[in-house]
């Protein structure tokens, strides 16, 4: 019965991560570019280790900014998007890995009380680095 169960939820964890990513409004993507200007972007990874991320925020409900090391910023766009990830709520990733990777479910929490708004998974992590 196990194997019965598991196999929906495969189609719907499938079905996330081909959803469409979310567009920003202008105001969320002049925010992006904002943030991002003066930098380049290098190859999409899939993993980043967890270490190298020291905070996180968001712009909008379609995009997660990541710091990491050497001044370097890290860009997800989660699949379908995160909502309710705001400026004063927490992103917790539970991963078996000292990694955090494409995939890996996201639950927003509100750091006072630890009530959860729900969550996302992760896409790809776009490094940003200052231009030279």
């Amino acid at each position: 019965m196990n194997k019965l169960l598991a196999l929906p939820l495969v189609a719907f964890a499938v079905a996330c991560v081909q959803s469409e990513p979310v567009e920003l409004s202008a105001d969320e993507q002049s925010e992006l570019s904002q943030v991002l200007r003066g930098r380049t972007a290098g190859a999409t990874l899939s993993c980043v280790p967890q270490r190298n991320l020291r905070n996180s925020r968001s712009v909008g409900e379609g995009v997660i900014l990541f710091d990491g090391p050497n001044n370097v910023i890290y860009v997800n766009r989660p699949s379908a998007g995160c909502p309710e990830l705001t400026r004063s709520r927490a992103l917790v990733t539970r991963t078996p890995s000292t990694q955090l990777c494409r995939g890996d479910i996201s639950t927003v929490v509100e750091p006072a009380t630890n009530f959860q708004f729900g969550g996302c998974t992760l896409g790809e992590f776009t490094p940003y680095r200052r231009a030279d």
